[in-house]
């Protein structure tokens, strides 16, 4: 898989997360989140959770106004726009990298 992709530096970043955009190309990557929502989101997206090292735990889609519950090991979560994943091959158990 090669996709661009943001990374949330800030606690503000990761707060805000996909919500008030209407759509999203790439990966958004949260590092120090266990768990993510869709609460006022316009769209259904894609997340992976992550361990610390970037290997995927779990692959779920969320359609807006829900949420999912931390992993065991969740250290990361990966966001992208629904059908993203399907698209790119991604599932538990890869091992993602970021370049920068």
């Amino acid at each position: 898989m090669l996709a661009a992709a943001e990374v949330a530096e800030t606690f503000g970043q990761r707060a805000k997360g996909l919500l008030g955009r209407t759509g999203y190309e790439g990966a958004l990557v949260l590092h120090r989140t266990r768990s993510v929502h869709t609460f006022g989101m316009r769209f259904a997206i894609d997340v992976a959770l992550c361990d610390h090292e970037l290997t995927v735990i779990r692959v779920t889609t969320l359609r807006p106004w829900r949420m999912c519950l931390p992993v065991r090991r969740g250290r990361s979560v990966i966001e992208a726009e629904a059908g993203a994943f399907e698209r790119w091959g991604l599932k538990a158990g890869d091992r993602l990298e970021l370049r920068g």
